[in-house]
């Protein structure tokens, strides 16, 4: 989960040491706005995008889908940072699309209220929506998996035949580590991006109910959570070894947590493009063949 007490220090301080630019972490003013635009891609698919709600257990959520225009791909369910679903997570998504991947980006704060659930996206002040990310849990978490990755399986844009994927950022890292857990038989690969709470020392540990999974992993953790949290980065590779899961952990110099969105604050657009060449690197190996 974000760490409110050191995110606009951890600006400061990546903004000095150059290793961000004010264009690349400066606030946006709005929900609608774009704080940077991702890089094109390169024989980008035809995609078609839509808004769509989704009947879980716990209500109606609103969610943003995007897939290839024609034919079938592996599906893949995004969950989202504190600030929510918002334009820079559609653009996200649309991007990823475009590789040929049928994107599903969801309000994880259904419950509460429809997206946009941060007024100034990447730009809210945390302790705004901070509540928003404490009113969810373990059993909403695999509740709200098992719902999402159901309705993937039910467009006919998503292949039946190609395990799915999942992606996490932020407190949206343990929900995808979660997500492998909670749909064994269907979720082939997890990412977690600067995803917080991934490790406890409780049973129920994101990082110990992922090992159960048959999933292939990828951990992307910001230097400066690194440095908070020395062990994690051991504990997850000694826990997914013994699992003998397929597991990349690495540590992202110069990175800060929340480095991945475009709209973020301390955005990182060198290391942004590697963790995002890692996770078509992750999908390429483990979506791309029959379960």
């Amino acid at each position: 989960m974000c760490d409110q007490d050191h995110f606009e220090q951890d600006r400061l301080e990546y903004e000095q040491r150059g290793l961000v630019t004010r264009r690349q972490f400066g606030a946006i003013l709005g929900a609608g706005s774009m704080a940077m635009m991702l890089p094109e891609v390169a024989h980008a698919v035809a995609v078609t995008e839509s808004e769509v709600t989704i009947k879980t257990p716990d209500g109606t959520a609103d969610a943003y889908f995007v897939r290839p225009a024609t034919g079938t791909a592996a599906g893949v369910l995004v969950w989202p940072d504190i600030f929510g679903l918002r334009p820079a997570f559609r653009q996200m998504a649309k991007r990823l699309a475009e590789f040929e991947y049928s994107v599903l980006v969801v309000n994880p704060f259904y419950r509460q209220m429809k997206a946009p659930t941060a007024p100034q996206g990447a730009g809210t002040p945390i302790k705004e929506v901070m509540s928003l990310a404490q009113a969810l849990n373990e059993t909403t978490h695999m509740t709200d998996a098992r719902a999402f990755i159901g309705w993937l399986d039910q467009q006919p844009s998503v292949s039946k035949n190609l395990p799915m994927g999942t992606q996490g950022y932020c407190m949206g890292g343990p929900m995808a580590l979660r997500t492998a857990a909670a749909m064994p038989a269907r979720v082939g690969a997890a990412a977690s991006f600067h995803g917080g709470g991934l490790v406890t020392n409780q049973p129920n540990s994101p990082h110990l109910q992922a090992a159960k999974s048959n999933a292939q992993f990828l951990v992307a953790i910001a230097e400066n959570d690194d440095q908070r949290n020395p062990k994690e980065k051991t504990v997850l590779t000694e826990t997914f070894d013994k699992a003998r899961r397929l597991a990349e952990v690495y540590v992202y110099p110069g990175a800060a947590h929340g480095w991945c969105p475009p709209d973020s604050q301390v955005y990182n657009e060198k290391q942004a493009e590697l963790a995002f060449t890692r996770l078509l690197a992750l999908y390429g190996r483990a979506l791309r063949v029959p379960a």
